[in-house]
């Protein structure tokens, strides 16, 4: 189980680094490559995963809203 957990984790930290613009494809003729650039990796998984914090608490924030708001409305 915490073998699948450190899988999960290390997919979600490569999907924010790739979307972040850490990880660039490179290709010629011959040859086909990724560059990692470390610094810009680790800054694109801080934002990423602050993003997600924000989005959830926003999102969990805004649910206890729309539920008071009903409640208040069926009144």
């Amino acid at each position: 189980m915490i073998k699948k957990m450190i899988k999960y984790i290390l997919i979600i930290i490569a999907a924010l680094a790739l979307l972040g613009g850490a990880i660039k494809f490179e290709s010629d003729e011959q040859n086909f490559s990724l560059v990692i650039n470390k610094d810009e990796a680790l800054s694109s998984v801080k934002n990423g995963a602050i993003k997600i914090y924000d989005f959830s608490r926003d999102f969990i924030s805004n649910d206890s809203q729309i539920e008071s708001i009903e409640i208040i409305s069926d009144k």
